[in-house]
């Protein structure tokens, strides 16, 4: 089998080659190829070592990102190139990474170090496809395995059982049932891993096409435990309600696979009824209600990605759309249509709706977003139409307040405030005139 391998790459298969030495295109990349995927990046390995690795590239900028791995960085125009040495790795004593590593001349002894058997895969022209632990046949059977027994391969290192899990939700591939065993038995180590390590794979399995599968994966093997409790309590929650058909679990991850795969989108698509189990009522007819789940899900949300490590940027992103999940009733006035524009922005309004849109067709099978698609069309008028709806798009501004002889400080905003209630009621007041006229009528010489 011949793969249509890029020019730079196989630029450094042949110079490594051409001095005696083997290479191979190995790991993720060959995979790809096989699945018939165009590979993100193609790693290379090799039985030079890394200072005959420089001495090849002498002609070229090279960098020791991990030259005591055996790891050298060739640089190209087109693309920078990771050349390892073939390795043993040691003892694994920390359940992440190996005390020593140990260079050899063997590509069995590289291959058999890694994690699952679709990644251990090797390829260059002379040979083709080497495979020595069947991942061929996983492949093509899409099964995710280990190299070797399961228990050896997570005690090295426990952030495996999460790339199981990612690998099985990215390709849809199943689990092998040994595989999956060691994944519940060790799951509770996960607990030793870093967050930041943790939340690299997790973000990677929210981001796939169908999260669901991850999502239950990481609940059956115990994962959720570790890094995500707060999820557990969705699991076959009972709503209680007429216009809800699933548990809240399950709607959850409905809602998370219909939504778009934009990180800030999926994780507030996750989180947004995590609160629903702390805020059931059941009224006098037996119809649960969940009051206020909205504010306390934004406040939980926030909790969560903190412990995940999540970027300030994700967590304000993620924690406004929770709290705003909740206003898609159908007798929005256009009043509130642009407080809530102004509250969420040009951008993330439409985030919102998106989130809006996947909740209520998630609700039920008979549910009906006619009254969302007419909200999106009245916002984007308001938007193109360049309605006034803040305190900038007002015709006065503050300075022109002072102008008037309105002292600097709270006066200002309150006038702020008061004409734009007043515009947002009857945008046609927005001119200059009109607004000072306004401004003397209402807020007569409280001057300096």
């Amino acid at each position: 089998m011949e793969f249509n391998i890029p020019v730079y790459v196989e630029r450094v298969l042949d110079k490594l080659e051409a001095n005696g030495f083997s290479a191979y295109i190995v790991g993720g990349s060959v995979r790809d190829m096989l699945l018939g995927k165009t590979p993100s990046d193609y790693d290379i390995a090799t039985d030079a070592l890394p200072e005959e690795i420089e001495g090849v590239f002498k002609d070229y900028k090279t960098i020791e990102v991990g030259k005591k791995f055996g790891t050298i960085v060739v640089v190209q125009e087109e693309c920078n190139i990771e050349v390892t040495t073939f390795r043993q790795d040691g003892e694994y004593l920390d359940g992440r990474r190996p005390e020593e590593v140990f260079f050899s001349k063997r590509l069995r002894d590289d291959l058999s170090r890694r994690d699952f058997t679709i990644n251990s895969l090797a390829y260059n022209k002379e040979t083709g496809i080497i495979d020595y632990f069947n991942g061929v046949e996983d492949l093509k059977n899409k099964i995710i395995k280990t190299v070797g027994r399961p228990e050896d391969r997570f005690k090295e290192d426990y952030l495996r059982i999460i790339r199981a899990v990612r690998f099985a939700t990215q390709l849809e591939f199943s689990i092998e049932e040994n595989t999956f065993s060691a994944c519940k038995l060790y799951s509770k180590y996960l607990s030793n891993i870093s967050m930041e390590r943790i939340q690299e794979e997790f973000y990677k399995i929210i981001l796939s096409k169908k999260p669901s599968i991850g999502l239950r994966l990481l609940k059956d093997i115990g994962a959720l435990e570790v890094f995500l409790p707060e999820l557990l309590d969705a699991v076959g929650f009972n709503q209680h309600n007429p216009h809800h058909e699933k548990d809240v679990f399950e709607h959850t991850l409905c809602v998370v696979d219909k939504v778009e795969p934009i990180l800030h989108l999926r994780l507030a698509a996750l989180f947004h009824d995590i609160a629903k189990p702390h805020t059931l009522t059941i009224d006098a007819e037996g119809v649960g209600h969940f009051y206020g789940h909205d504010k306390l899900g934004a406040k939980m949300a926030k909790t969560i990605l903190k412990r995940l490590k999540a970027s300030n940027e994700i967590i304000d992103k993620v924690s406004l759309l929770i709290d705003k999940h909740m206003t898609q009733h159908a007798n929005f006035k256009e009043k509130g249509l642009k407080r809530l524009l102004a509250k969420m922005g040009e951008v993330e309004i439409f985030t919102l709706l998106k989130l809006q849109k996947a909740d209520r067709l998630c609700s039920n099978r008979n549910a009906d977003i006619s009254h969302l698609i007419e909200k999106e069309e009245k916002i984007k008028k308001i938007i193109e139409n360049k309605e006034p709806y803040t305190i900038k798009h007002l015709a006065i501004k503050g300075d022109d307040l002072i102008n008037l002889g309105y002292a600097q400080g709270k006066i200002i905003g309150d006038i702020l405030n008061y004409l734009l209630k007043r515009v947002l009621e009857n945008p046609a007041l927005n001119e200059k005139e009109k607004l000072i006229q306004i401004v003397e009528e209402q807020f007569k010489r409280v001057n300096s």
